[in-house]
C-alpha cells in the first residue's frame, strides 16, 4: 500500500517537474517583443471599439447554472444507463430519487420565474 502511494507520488512529482521544466525552457527560447498592439483586445482582425469589459445580465447566470446542473446529471446518467442491467433495483431507485430532486429544483426555479426571460 505504501509502495503504491510512493509510485503515485513519484509520478505526480515527475509530471510536475516536467511541466515546470517545459514552461521554463519555453520562456528561454521564445522571442519577446512587447508592443502596444499586442496589448490590445483582439476582435477577429477588426479595430477594437469601446471597452473590452462589458456587463452581462444576471439572467445568463441562471441559465448557465441550470445548464451545468443538468449537464452533470447527464454525466451521471450515461454510465448508469450502460450498466443498468447489472446493478439492480436499488440503483434504479437511487437514480430515480436523484432525478426527482433535480426535477423538484427545476420546478421550483420555473415556479419562481427564474427561467422567464422578461425585460
Amino acid at each position: 500500500m505504501l509502495l503504491d502511494l510512493a509510485y503515485a507520488a513519484g509520478f505526480a512529482l515527475g509530471g510536475l517537474v516536467f511541466l515546470l521544466l517545459a514552461l521554463f525552457l519555453g520562456s528561454l527560447v521564445r522571442p519577446s517583443d512587447p508592443s502596444g498592439d499586442k496589448l490590445t483586445t483582439y476582435e477577429c482582425g477588426e479595430i477594437p471599439v469601446g471597452q473590452s469589459w462589458s456587463q452581462f445580465n444576471i439572467r445568463f447566470y441562471v441559465f448557465a447554472l441550470c445548464f451545468v446542473i443538468f449537464d452533470i446529471e447527464t454525466i451521471f446518467l450515461v454510465p448508469w444507463s450502460v450498466v443498468f442491467k447489472n446493478i439492480g433495483l436499488v440503483a434504479f431507485v437511487e437514480m430515480a430519487v436523484f432525478i426527482g430532486i433535480l426535477l423538484i429544483g427545476l420546478a421550483y426555479a420555473w415556479r419562481k420565474g427564474a427561467l422567464r426571460w422578461a425585460l
